[in-house]
């Protein structure tokens, strides 16, 4: 990482690999060692004998070196674990989920065996960002729902920044227009008067081609890449992200979770629609009206005001 800042601060200015050294404290051999090993994890470096070393390009790779040079971050981020393929970065964040700290991540290339609500498999080609948080708040179980309308709300911010207009559909999806761009899977590990930890999941189509996205969904989901009509810098989306669920994780813990649930109807497609919300038991039709402080949906039906804690969501 020490190698690949210096290199990106020189610009088009060649550094020689004694200059490399004594910055860094090494010989000019180890400094040859790693500017070897960077070609070999696709960075494109010019060597020239007698000047030195200029980084040509970096590769489309969300490396944790590249995430954290510039992430001014203090809880989330300071551990990054990245895999090129995983079945699920959530199953990975829930094993280490007990001895790691606080705001680590898990993110990968590609997923195997990506999850979406209720076990449905969530398709996650390259090109995404297919990433995992863990948090620890000291909160009881029931305040669980909170963190996926957190989730979504540092999500559509990160968006935005980019700017693309993105909403809130409840309870766990991230729109551009009318199509899905991001889903939210959140898992916990608790007893039954407390939270060990949380697992926020997120899947976000940042610079996916729908090409790659099975039949079922192409016509309900877009990616980023195609609404802006050019790939994002996938490595300055993720810091992006995770400034925006830093901010709010700590707004929540300092100011309350109104504040949130506040942004969160600001930004939502859902409130003031007529719905249909398939529930485990059945479907109840009518206008959603609102949210409660801990992520239940108001629907208002023609047999009176409906809170539903669960359920699949379709707008009408």
């Amino acid at each position: 990482m020490d190698i690949i800042r210096a290199l990106k601060n020189a610009g088009t200015d060649p550094i020689s690999g004694e200059k490399l050294g004594q910055r860094l404290g090494i010989s000019r051999t180890m400094v040859w060692k790693y500017i070897k090993a960077l070609g070999e994890e696709g960075y494109v470096i010019k060597s020239s004998p007698g000047s030195g070393h200029v980084l040509v390009s970096a590769p489309d790779k969300l490396y944790p070196s590249e995430i954290m040079d510039g992430l001014d971050t203090s809880i989330i981020g300071g551990d990054i674990r990245y895999f090129d393929e995983v079945d699920s970065t959530n199953d990975v964040a829930k094993k280490m989920g007990p001895l790691s700290d606080e705001g680590s991540v898990v993110i990968a290339e590609m997923q195997d065996s990506g999850r979406g609500r209720k076990g449905g498999h969530w398709v996650s080609p390259r090109g995404g960002v297919w990433m995992s948080v863990i948090l620890k708040p000291n909160v009881v179980p029931a305040y669980a729902p909170r963190f996926t309308l957190m989730a979504g709300v540092a999500v559509a911010r990160a968006i935005r920044e980019f700017g693309i207009e993105a909403s809130l559909k409840w309870p766990n999806d991230v729109l551009v227009g009318d199509k899905k761009v991001c889903g939210i899977l959140t898992e916990l590990d608790a007893e039954t008067d407390q939270i060990n930890f949380v697992v926020i999941g997120m899947g976000i189509n940042v610079n996916v081609s729908i090409e790659d996205l099975s039949e079922d969904i192409r016509s309900s989901s877009t990616s980023l890449s195609e609404i802006k009509g050019e790939e994002l810098d996938r490595i300055a989306f993720v810091q992006a992200l995770l400034r925006a669920l830093e901010d709010e994780y700590v707004r929540s813990k300092t100011l309350g979770f109104d504040s949130i649930l506040e942004e969160w109807r600001s930004l939502s497609s859902t409130i003031g629609r007529d719905v249909d919300v398939v529930t485990p038991q059945r479907m109840i039709s009518g206008k959603a009206v609102g949210i409660t402080e801990n992520g239940t949906l108001l629907v208002e039906t023609a047999e009176g005001l409906e809170e539903i804690v669960a359920g699949s969501c379709i707008h009408r």
